[in-house]
């Protein structure tokens, strides 16, 4: 198939884009490139799956309506898998206008982009974060998420309510995407395991919020991109038979879905660092902080729709993930 993955310099989006070029499909990705981090890590990415001859790359800005416009009638996809997007929880409180325009915006124009061109199936990154004030946990997508913390937050959830109206009105079938705190090789270094692991290593203190006393369920690389992949072909169908009273709001009559991805074992913050202490062979210097706004206690993940869906959940052990994280930190940066 021809797909597009938007945000595909991207952490998630490039290791996305390895496993469908592996599988033989045809992708385009579309990037940005800002300098929210660094950039020449994006490039490195993209150089890797660039000699692919079934991958071609375009510069260009989701918010750019009439581009947008433009690519989706010229390429006629059959997929698309909308990764790209303005990340991070913090920086959402200092620039909250690059949320409107990349995660609002951006997201409008491919879901145009899809209604106009016949698109067979839209998935999209939605995140963990729209649980917001929850706690109840595991988190389940029959919970409410009517509380975020963050603008952030917010406009994921808003990118949900916009797909489910496509959905409805146009039986544009989409698949909404809750991922929980994705690390591993090619992460990225807004992230806490990528600033701690520089700062140990550098011999520097660690920033701890909250002294520590919070919980993430995370989740591989590698099984993030199984289980999207995998998404792709199971295509969310209409459902007469589903109400607002009686289902989950993970459904609907619409041909519309939304998925956690998950390890479901969620890990003290503390634990966390004693492993990546042990993968680096040095100790960490923490410097123990309250906590931060927009931030929240614990993420965990309820996967048995996901499981049920695909038959796969992700499980790889969070020991073995920092170790493969390490080794190709020190390849990336330390070697050269």
């Amino acid at each position: 198939m021809k797909i597009l993955i938007t945000g595909a310099a991207g952490f998630i989006g490039f290791h996305v884009a390895e496993r469908l070029l592996a599988q033989g499909h045809d992708v385009v990705g579309i990037d940005n490139l800002n300098d929210y981090y660094d950039v020449n890590l994006k490039r490195a990415r993209l150089a890797r799956i660039e000699t692919q001859p079934n991958f071609r790359f375009l510069k260009l800005e989701l918010a750019d309506r009439a581009a947008m416009a433009e690519l989706f009638a010229r390429e006629r996809f059959e997929r698309v898998i909308h990764l790209g997007a303005q990340a991070g929880v913090r920086y959402s409180i200092d620039n909250p206008h690059a949320y409107a325009d990349a995660n609002l915006v951006g997201h409008l124009n491919v879901l145009e982009g899809c209604r106009q061109n016949g698109v067979g199936h839209l998935l999209y990154a939605s995140s963990s974060s729209v649980y917001g004030l929850n706690r109840k946990t595991p988190f389940s997508t029959s919970d409410s998420v009517d509380h975020p913390v963050s603008l952030y937050a917010a406009t994921k959830k808003a990118n949900e309510l916009m797909s489910h109206s496509y959905a409805h009105l146009y039986d544009l079938p989409t698949t909404g995407l809750r991922f929980f705190t994705v690390y591993g090789p090619w992460g990225r270094p807004d992230m806490a395991l990528f600033k701690f692991t520089q700062a140990i290593l550098d011999g520097k203190p660690i920033d701890v919020y909250n002294q520590g006393d919070m919980r993430r369920d995370f989740t591989y690389i590698d099984d993030i991109a199984e289980a999207v992949v995998r998404l792709t072909e199971v295509i969310p169908t209409r459902n007469p038979a589903w109400t607002v009273e009686t289902g989950t709001p993970a459904e609907s009559s619409a041909p519309y879905r939304v998925y956690n991805i998950g390890n479901s074992q969620p890990v003290q913050l503390t634990e966390f660092i004693h492993q990546l202490e042990q993968a680096l062979g040095v100790t960490a210097q923490m410097n123990l902080l309250p906590m931060q706004p927009g931030d929240v206690l614990e993420t965990s993940a309820d996967t048995s729709a996901l499981e049920a869906a695909i038959g796969f959940k992700p499980r790889t052990d969070l020991k073995v993930g920092l170790e493969k994280f390490v080794g190709w930190y020190r390849r990336f940066y330390l070697t050269k």
